[in-house]
Protein backbone atom coordinates (compact mmCIF):
# COMPACT_ATOMS: atom_id res chain seq x y z
CA UNK A 1 0.00 0.00 0.00
CA UNK A 2 2.72 2.28 0.78
CA UNK A 3 3.99 1.50 -2.77
CA UNK A 4 1.12 2.05 -4.31
CA UNK A 5 0.69 6.17 -2.68
CA UNK A 6 4.50 6.72 -3.60
CA UNK A 7 4.13 6.20 -6.59
CA UNK A 8 0.68 8.12 -6.77
CA UNK A 9 2.50 11.06 -5.11
CA UNK A 10 5.76 10.58 -7.72
CA UNK A 11 3.66 10.74 -10.99
CA UNK A 12 1.60 12.76 -9.70
CA UNK A 13 4.35 15.54 -9.37
CA UNK A 14 5.89 14.64 -12.47
CA UNK A 15 2.82 14.61 -15.11
CA UNK A 16 1.34 17.42 -13.40
CA UNK A 17 4.49 19.28 -13.73
CA UNK A 18 4.88 18.72 -17.40
CA UNK A 19 1.53 19.04 -18.34
CA UNK A 20 0.64 22.19 -16.21
CA UNK A 21 3.99 24.01 -18.01
CA UNK A 22 3.11 22.81 -21.51
CA UNK A 23 -0.18 24.15 -21.34
CA UNK A 24 0.85 28.03 -19.33
CA UNK A 25 3.13 28.01 -22.03
CA UNK A 26 1.37 27.77 -24.91
CA UNK A 27 -1.91 29.67 -23.43
CA UNK A 28 -0.16 32.53 -22.36
CA UNK A 29 3.90 32.06 -23.51
CA UNK A 30 6.48 33.29 -21.57
CA UNK A 31 5.33 36.37 -19.72
CA UNK A 32 7.19 37.80 -16.75
CA UNK A 33 5.30 35.95 -14.03
CA UNK A 34 5.35 32.88 -16.18
CA UNK A 35 6.54 31.08 -13.05
CA UNK A 36 4.11 32.14 -10.24
CA UNK A 37 1.30 31.57 -12.44
CA UNK A 38 2.84 28.14 -13.60
CA UNK A 39 3.68 27.08 -9.87
CA UNK A 40 0.34 27.94 -8.50
CA UNK A 41 -1.42 25.97 -11.62
CA UNK A 42 0.87 22.85 -10.83
CA UNK A 43 -0.12 23.04 -6.77
CA UNK A 44 -3.93 22.99 -8.11
CA UNK A 45 -3.79 20.59 -10.63
CA UNK A 46 -1.78 18.49 -8.27
CA UNK A 47 -4.35 18.40 -5.13
CA UNK A 48 -7.09 17.48 -7.88
CA UNK A 49 -4.75 14.93 -9.43
CA UNK A 50 -3.31 13.11 -6.41
CA UNK A 51 -6.85 11.72 -5.05
CA UNK A 52 -7.58 10.96 -8.24
CA UNK A 53 -5.02 8.29 -8.76
CA UNK A 54 -5.43 7.10 -5.29
CA UNK A 55 -9.36 6.46 -5.75
CA UNK A 56 -9.42 5.64 -9.61
CA UNK A 57 -6.29 3.77 -10.02
CA UNK A 58 -7.11 0.89 -8.49
CA UNK A 59 -9.97 0.37 -10.42
CA UNK A 60 -8.03 1.33 -13.39
CA UNK A 61 -5.82 -1.25 -12.46
CA UNK A 62 -8.64 -4.31 -12.23
CA UNK A 63 -10.08 -2.81 -15.13
CA UNK A 64 -6.84 -3.76 -16.77
CA UNK A 65 -5.85 -6.85 -15.10
CA UNK A 66 -9.14 -8.19 -16.38
CA UNK A 67 -8.60 -6.91 -19.84
CA UNK A 68 -5.23 -8.21 -19.91
CA UNK A 69 -5.17 -11.70 -17.86
CA UNK A 70 -1.90 -12.18 -16.45
CA UNK A 71 -1.89 -15.61 -18.05
CA UNK A 72 -2.26 -13.91 -21.62
CA UNK A 73 1.06 -12.14 -21.34
CA UNK A 74 2.71 -15.15 -20.03
CA UNK A 75 1.95 -16.62 -23.17
CA UNK A 76 3.01 -14.04 -25.52
CA UNK A 77 6.52 -13.50 -24.27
Amino acid sequence: MRQRIAFGLIMGVITTGIISFTLISVNIGFVEKFLSIWLRSWAMSYTVVIPCILLIGPKVQALVNTTFPEKAMVEEE
